[in-house]
């Protein structure tokens, strides 16, 4: 699933090609993704011009000017700038065309994206109102950290992964930050001391911030913008490496499962 990074790599690949656009119209080839994508929408966006993208978590926020149009890539969805006469393929979903004779394309194989229309304040959409703070913004530091993971019992990687905490860590960051903090991902959050939360709160800055650096991760179809993979995953000092050396100490790498996800670790360079 494209997580925060790869969604700031979109992010950052489209707006030179989408602020400041006249939408000429839109296309809608499948309504059904993960909720249906209004069948008014062609009519809404038809002159408008885009004025702004944000990224709010996971989402692709288009600001036009008379509400925003919200994007979400789902587990497998791209977004990809591609001339106007270009003819869809198979999972192409969605088009925004342009008046320069440019489309922004939704390729989505699983359909578990979505397209949205919001008329009011974004904050309050009731996807977004509950989010939890930017991990790379100023809010987000050892204090809240530690704030946040008082009085809650269950595993650290788990709670650094509730959205309701910190937004965009998914479970390929979490385990590489956790990596870098020297802290299990099983350790309970609330013995999480202050000195522990701030190595942690760093490490997911920087974690995620190396990550958009590189372009993300090629995770199964995601691509950028331009199409190319991203290749932080060059660059993992556990995720997905069991069994495997740590590139630190030589110690293998451990593999345990929770919340139903993979967790990977370094016995020997994680020992809180």
């Amino acid at each position: 699933m494209p997580e925060l990074p790869e969604i700031e790599t979109t992010l950052r690949g489209l707006e030179p090609h989408l602020l400041g656009q006249r939408i000429v119209d839109a296309v809608i080839r499948q309504p059904h993704l993960r909720w249906d994508i209004p069948r008014q929408l062609p009519v809404i966006l038809r002159n408008q011009t885009i004025r702004a993208l944000h990224r709010r978590a996971k989402y692709l926020l288009m600001q036009c000017d008379s509400g925003t149009l919200i994007l979400h890539l789902g587990m497998s969805g791209s977004l990809r700038i591609l001339p106007a006469e270009t003819a869809p393929t198979m999972h192409e979903h969605f088009d925004l065309i342009l008046e320069n004779g440019m489309l922004m394309r939704l390729r989505d194989p699983r359909r578990f994206g979505a397209v949205l229309w919001h008329a009011g304040d974004t904050a309050q959409h009731p996807l977004l109102a509950k989010l939890g703070v930017e991990p790379l913004q100023d809010e987000f530091d050892a204090d809240y950290l530690y704030r946040a993971t008082r009085n809650r019992s269950i595993a650290i990687k788990l709670a650094i992964m509730d959205s309701h905490v910190v937004v965009g860590v998914g479970n390929i960051y979490a385990n590489e930050a956790l990596f870098r903090a020297g802290i299990r991902p099983q350790m309970a959050a609330d013995k999480l001391s202050r000195p522990r939360s701030a190595r942690l709160a760093q490490a997911i800055r920087d974690t995620l911030t190396e990550a958009i650096a590189l372009g993300g991760s090629s995770l199964r179809d995601f691509v950028g913008s331009d199409g190319n993979p991203g290749y932080f995953q060059q660059h993992y000092g556990v995720y997905g490496r069991a069994g495997e050396p740590c590139n630190t100490c030589g110690t293998p790498i451990k593999q345990i499962r929770q919340g139903q996800r993979s967790s990977f670790y370094c016995p020997e360079c994680q020992r809180i």
